[in-house]
């Protein structure tokens, strides 16, 4: 399985609020994540980083998984342990309150990927049908978008652009978003954070995507690309291309 972890602080910020990685279990099975911690808030890079550790070190215990139910249901336990560690962080540490992050969460494998997000950071997949959002933002305004006050257009110039809904660490339970789809051969994955969303069109990211470069070197660009156009937030990525065989994608799906 090919994929690359890429996150950079960004022109403005002085520190770095996003955190994330490529990790597999013990069927070499792989997981990819990234939290963005909560702009504006105490101590969001502690929520990011801990949301990635809390799920990493639950992936690398794990046996195979099977099929898709068997993975939605093991993301959603996940998903929740962690929101409840980072909400008791935040009582325990007058330092830690108010903390929050988003996350985004693919577990790839040979036949389908399932996909587990909260918050407005974004999985993208591209395929024989094109490039599509496969995740819905937890934001202000898509919910303006969803239900028809606003254009799409307008909310990329709406005032409340970054405000999120939904979060890991800011109550004691979160609903988070799950969804499973097949993938094949030469089809390909991005994560991001909004550094990089806000920042680059949907039509650039499929370009970027659909590249014949390696995805280190993808990635790389498109970090560049949103910075030259601000780089007011951090920005990270993660690329992964459908492996070509079984033996890449560890054990087959039953």
């Amino acid at each position: 399985m090919e994929g690359h972890f890429l996150t950079d602080r960004g022109k403005v910020r002085n520190h770095n609020e996003d955190a994330g990685g490529l990790f597999y279990n013990k069927s070499n099975q792989l997981i990819a994540i990234i939290a963005d911690g909560m702009g504006g808030h105490q101590a969001g890079d502690v929520a990011s980083k801990l949301a990635t550790e809390s799920i990493k070190q639950k992936w690398l215990e794990t046996d195979h998984l099977g099929g898709p139910e068997q993975v939605e249901g093991w993301l959603k336990e996940a998903v929740q342990q962690t929101n409840q560690h980072i909400f008791k962080k935040s009582q325990e540490d007058k330092r830690c309150e108010g903390m929050g992050t988003t996350v985004v969460i693919a577990v790839a494998l040979e036949e389908y990927v399932t996909i587990a997000h909260v918050g407005d950071s974004r999985c993208y997949l591209l395929n024989e049908d094109g490039f599509q959002q496969v995740t819905e933002d937890h934001s202000f305004v898509n919910e303006l978008v969803r239900i028809g006050q606003i254009s799409e257009d307008d909310a990329e110039i709406h005032p409340r652009k970054n405000v999120i809904l939904r979060a890991l660490g800011t109550d004691n339970q979160v609903n988070v978003d799950l969804k499973t789809l097949t993938w094949q051969k030469n089809d390909r994955l991005l994560l991001c954070s909004d550094g990089l969303s806000d920042k680059v069109t949907e039509h650039e990211l499929a370009d970027f995507t659909d590249s014949t470069k390696d995805i280190e070197v993808i990635g790389n660009e498109l970090i560049q690309l949103a910075n030259n156009r601000g780089g007011e937030d951090n920005i990270s990525l993660i690329l992964i291309v459908h492996p070509d065989s079984a033996e890449e994608a560890g054990e087959p799906v039953e």
